[in-house]
């Protein structure tokens, strides 16, 4: 009997789900902001579950498949990309709490890579790009492979799909060939989400002269509507209501996804549907203008299958691939999308002059 735990470490929210033999026998979610104040609070959800194989940890920007305890300073800065020098992120600075925590505890937790670590992905599509797709963000996308494997019937290496994840921080769009994942547009190269500003115009970048990793956490629908305390579903009413602020807010997040899947239509010209992801996507205002505006891509378009009700579905991806690593019913999924033939870090693909220097930061960091 396989027991395992994902984890999805949200913007919002840390959700968990937890699979034994393959079923859902754990779902629970702690609020960012508290795992901020106690990472604790991550190994107790754990704890309490009873006797576990493997935990997927949140993994941040992604590792090549590495325990707790190979996870050095190298791997520290890798996880969460902050510099020494910068003003600290108290959720980003709480994963780094947690896996010191996990490190002195019993429990056997891996961190799993993001899309730009896979062997999948030409090389082509990584060069000077970090994030094609965080870990997260590629649990969403194994999510996506098994739920449209298991409704059209067919193998795993027959599937063709564009998952669109859009939860309350970075959008993004990840693409599945023939069971592999190939290509995909992350939150800090896409479009706007309902948090983040998305991809930064090189000239503002230099106009900034420099800037601190919380500026990647603005710029988004908050920032353009002037109300950062303001929620999606909020959000939705607005629409409703016609407010034009807010149907010029959505647009930009609307089509910037839009442009992410006609963006990886060129790498899998044959996809077969375009699956949904993400806490926007089941608000229902914003769910049905985002499905209609994909259907202009001539396939269809539906909502990703979860496999429990209570948790994201970046946690149960990332539950699906613990189960594959520990040998439960997931395995032929692990397999067949050769998620166990990654490598490298995130900063290996960087051609820039400055190469160097941005790698020996994780140095020193």
């Amino acid at each position: 009997m396989v027991r395992v735990i994902g984890i999805d470490p949200g913007t919002r929210s840390f959700d968990f789900c937890g699979l034994e033999d393959g079923k859902v026998f754990l779902e629970s979610s702690i609020t960012s902001v508290d795992v901020a104040k106690d990472p604790q609070c991550i190994l107790d959800v754990i704890n309490k579950a009873g006797d576990i194989d493997l935990v997927v940890g949140p993994s941040g920007y992604g590792l090549p498949l590495l325990y707790s305890e190979e996870v050095e300073d190298e791997e520290f800065f890798q996880l969460v990309l902050v510099r020494h020098d910068d003003d600290k992120i108290p959720v980003l600075e709480a994963i780094k709490d947690m896996v010191r925590l996990v490190q002195k505890s019993d429990i056997e937790m891996m961190f799993i890579p993001g899309v730009i670590h896979l062997d999948s992905v030409p090389v082509w599509r990584k060069h000077n790009r970090i994030d094609l797709g965080t870990a997260d963000k590629l649990c969403c996308t194994i999510l996506g492979v098994y739920d449209q494997a298991k409704r059209l019937g067919i193998p795993y290496n027959e599937t063709s799909v564009i998952v669109v994840e859009l939860g309350y921080g970075y959008p993004a769009a990840m693409a599945a060939d023939k069971g592999l994942v190939v290509d995909g547009v992350g939150g800090t190269i896409g479009g706007p989400g309902f948090l983040t500003l998305g991809g930064m115009d090189g000239e503002l970048a230099y106009l900034l002269r420099g800037f601190s990793k919380g500026t990647l956490f603005q710029g988004g629908v908050l920032s353009m509507m002037g109300e950062p305390n303001l929620s999606p579903e909020d959000f939705a009413k607005r629409l409703a209501k016609g407010d034009k602020r807010a149907q010029a807010a959505w647009n930009g997040v609307a089509e910037g996804l839009a442009k992410a899947v006609a963006q990886l239509k060129v790498a899998v010209p044959d996809v077969r549907e375009i699956l949904l992801s993400g806490r926007l996507t089941r608000v229902g205002k914003l769910a049905k203008d985002l499905e209609k505006r994909m259907t202009q891509f001539g396939v269809p378009v539906r909502q990703i299958a979860r496999l429990g009700d209570k948790s994201k579905e970046a946690a149960q991806g990332a539950a699906i691939f613990a189960d594959g690593l520990a040998g439960g019913p997931y395995e032929e999924i692990i397999e067949a999308m050769q998620l166990r033939e990654c490598g490298g870090s995130v900063l290996d693909w960087i051609s820039l002059p400055q190469a160097k220097m941005i790698r020996q930061m994780y140095k020193e960091a």
